[in-house]
């Protein structure tokens, strides 16, 4: 084919015009619900959502199942009492307890982390920059935007530590968690949870006792369980009726226990 020939082809061929894709503007509220998504993360990540939600799951189930079990076992209601309310606290203290050192380890492990990077950032930057490279090729970005992102920001700055921590660990130096958030959260959860079925047994006697208990501890996990499915985005229905599921269950099964034993005693 001879070059007019080319040429003559080429003005023959369609243009392909480019696809815009329109970007609509920012709503005005889009900086609230920046802060408020913000705030739900800072929230989520030191542990106060999830030592609450375990705690007042664990107080429910816990508390319904050994009074539940106590009761079937055809004990007095002040000794149903006692033992709803001995369980009340050791199981509000050792919550706090295990959430204290659990978080606390957590917290060590990763300044741990932070602090080997620190060392290697003065040690080696060389490698700690093309680590940062690395990730974010790996994420998407083309091989010279990702060299020139990870070294935008200088090496002694408090911004790049957080960046390359973030990137290389999945740890935000400023957002380590809270023992003492984590502990009193969970103490103070577990204790709410674990009074909710004892409560009849200080106004009423078997079995309406019995009764009230299933049935606000019921009531109360439907809630627990449709507000961790709409945090979720997992469905309230599915969340609440979940959460049911697992009281009612376990509910029945430590009351049957305790009153086959109680028989066998007796």
């Amino acid at each position: 084919m001879t070059e007019v020939q080319q040429q003559t082809a080429a003005a023959q061929r369609p243009r392909v015009t480019p696809t815009v894709i329109a970007i609509e503007p920012h709503p005005v509220a889009s900086e609230t619900d920046a802060a408020a998504l913000a705030a739900r993360v800072a929230q989520v990540t030191r542990g106060g959502v999830r030592a609450a939600v375990l705690g007042v799951n664990d107080g429910l189930v816990t508390n319904v199942c050994l009074i539940l079990a106590v009761a079937g076992a055809n004990a007095t209601r002040s000794s149903v009492r006692l033992a709803g309310f001995a369980s009340l606290l050791a199981g509000a203290l050792s919550m706090a307890a295990g959430e204290w050192v659990s978080v606390s380890s957590q917290v060590e492990l990763y300044q741990g982390l932070i602090d080997q990077l620190k060392a290697l950032v003065a040690r080696n930057p060389r490698l700690v920059l093309d680590e940062l490279a690395g990730h974010l090729e790996a994420a998407g970005l083309g091989r010279d935007t990702a060299r020139t992102a990870s070294t935008e920001l200088p090496l002694d700055e408090p911004r790049f530590l957080r960046f390359a921590a973030t990137t290389l660990f999945g740890i935000n130096p400023d957002e380590l968690g809270s023992p003492l958030v984590a502990a009193g959260s969970s103490m103070l959860w577990f204790a709410t949870g674990a009074l909710v079925p004892l409560l009849p047994w200080f106004f009423t006697g078997r079995p309406a006792a019995v009764w009230l208990s299933v049935g606000l501890t019921g009531a109360a996990s439907l809630i627990v369980g449709g507000e961790l499915g709409r945090r979720s985005e997992r469905g309230v229905a599915r969340g609440a009726l979940r959460q049911l599921t697992i009281v009612v269950v376990a509910a029945a099964v430590t009351y049957g226990i305790g009153h086959l034993f109680g028989t066998t005693v007796g």
